[in-house]
């Protein structure tokens, strides 16, 4: 009896692992991650089959329903939002705007205001600043929150406001803030701040959700004022982690209507997160301090299409005479490298700026792997001495500029929900490009004999950790 059970334990592990494999198969979003999904279904079903079940899943289901494909008061509500902000669209004056603005699904608009913040105690204060205008209500999301120095300032600002009378909503991702305690959260919702988990794997109906993260970092107040970009709440972020040196990272103000796009996004994570739909105001403000045009790109695993991948992929190929990216998780899928090698074959200046310090090994070995083709093909690749470099930014040409949350790797690509600013204005991109430079000329540049002369092993382990490129 025994033996039987045993046989028909092992005959169903490999059952599962080839039901599995076909899956893998049909949904995987790159040919990388199905080969080895695959191979390791089939060799090792034992460990493979449920590593795959809880890291291999290639959509996030269910999220579908938060954007009002099957919910009726949502889709009416953004109905309404997006006949008010009609006003104040522009249409797009080339073919690669317009693709920008298909793969974001919303609108460019006009007659807004973009204001770069550089390191933490600038963003914080304007944060803070921002609290205390507040006069109906916030919306307040961050990947990683701890309980530090600069996470109870953050609650003072909050638990103040409420004290006021604004209604505050508090979203973190319950991952990326898996080291934050319950007495934080507990304080934060005693004040009356509404506060929930991004919550991936909610409920029976999507336990098998855990490799996927929400890594937006937005706030919005009123539906005026709206930030967003790469930084995250802890004193690490204002440089006083002595492991990591200086923090360098850039986060975005935006005024305007363009701010309704980070509050519909974060709206529906909202409601993904708790079921519930909150009223907020959606008649959007125009600026008169500058004319920026703004669209406002979310993305993420519910998408029919890879977002972000397909978002630099076009902006790097509209580049003519300059593209200049920074991000300090480099291993971009193949088609993103394949762009950036040919854009520097054309002749534009490709730079690369990544950080000096690693932060996840892996990550760091696997950029290896690739660089050297980079490198043959023109692109000029830096490393940030100071400090850890940790900001998510895009030049092109003198025309546009990007600052958001994705990253160069896989998982930013396909994995984590994301918001991206693309902003095709010659000033914006002129404030960008200032800061590029200053911080170009605290970088040293990689050559291509450096990475040649590493020693063999650290070659292969290289080569091995670029592998798990598709589930770091």
């Amino acid at each position: 009896m025994t033996s039987w059970l045993l046989g028909t334990g092992i005959l169903l592990i490999y059952a599962l692992g080839i039901v599995s494999a076909i899956m893998a198969l049909m949904s995987s979003r790159t040919s990388q991650g199905a080969v080895a999904w695959i191979i390791s279904l089939l060799t090792f079903p034992y460990v493979a089959v449920p590593a795959y079940w809880l890291f291999g899943r290639p959509r996030f289901y269910g999220y579908v329903t938060a954007r009002g494909v099957r919910d009726n008061i949502l889709r009416r509500m953004l109905i309404r939002y997006r006949a008010s902000i009609d006003p104040y669209s522009v249409s797009a004056k080339s073919a690669d705007i317009q693709a920008v603005v298909q793969l974001a699904m919303m609108p460019m608009t006009r007659g807004n205001q973009a204001t770069l913040l550089i390191d933490g105690e600038e963003t914080f204060e304007s944060l803070f600043a921002g609290i205390e205008r507040a006069q109906r209500y916030i919306l307040l999301q961050f990947f990683i929150v701890r309980d530090d120095r600069l996470g109870r300032r953050l609650m003072a600002y909050l638990q103040q406001a409420v004290r006021r009378g604004i209604n505050i909503y508090f979203l973190y991702d319950e991952m990326g803030s898996r080291k934050l305690n319950d007495r934080y959260l507990n304080d934060l919702a005693q004040s009356g701040i509404e506060v929930s988990a991004f919550r991936s794997s909610r409920g029976l109906k999507h336990p098998f959700q855990l490799n996927f993260r929400n890594h937006r970092k937005v706030m919005v107040v009123d539906g005026q004022e709206g930030w967003l970009g790469g930084f995250n709440v802890g004193v690490e972020y204002l440089g006083e982690d002595p492991n990591r040196g200086p923090w360098r990272d850039t986060h975005l103000k935006l005024e305007g209507p363009s701010v309704l796009g980070l509050q519909e996004a974060f709206w529906e994570d909202w409601h993904w997160a708790t079921g519930e739909v909150i009223t907020l105001d959606w008649q959007p403000l125009k600026t008169f301090a500058s004319n920026h045009h703004v669209v406002v790109v979310p993305s993420g695993p519910a998408d029919r299409q890879d977002t972000a991948s397909l978002l630099i992929q076009q902006v790097i190929q509209s580049a003519e005479e300059r593209l200049w990216v920074t991000s300090p998780y480099f291993v971009p899928d193949q088609g993103v490298q394949d762009a950036l090698r040919l854009a520097a074959m054309r002749g534009v200046d490709v730079r690369v700026m990544m950080p000096e310090r690693p932060d996840h090994l892996l990550v760091f070995l696997s950029a290896f792997s690739f660089l050297p083709d980079m490198l043959r093909a023109g692109v000029k690749i830096y490393r940030y001495l100071p400090g850890f470099l940790h900001q998510k930014v895009m030049l092109v040409d003198n025309k546009a500029a990007t600052v958001g949350t994705v990253n160069m790797d896989n998982r930013s690509f396909r994995l984590n929900f994301e918001i991206t600013a693309f902003m095709p204005s010659a000033s914006v991109a002129t404030q960008v490009s200032l800061m590029l430079e200053n911080d170009f000329a605290r970088c040293r540049r990689i050559s291509l004999d450096e990475i040649a002369q590493r020693p063999w092993w650290k070659k292969v382990v290289s080569r091995a950790a670029y592998l798990t490129a598709p589930i770091q």
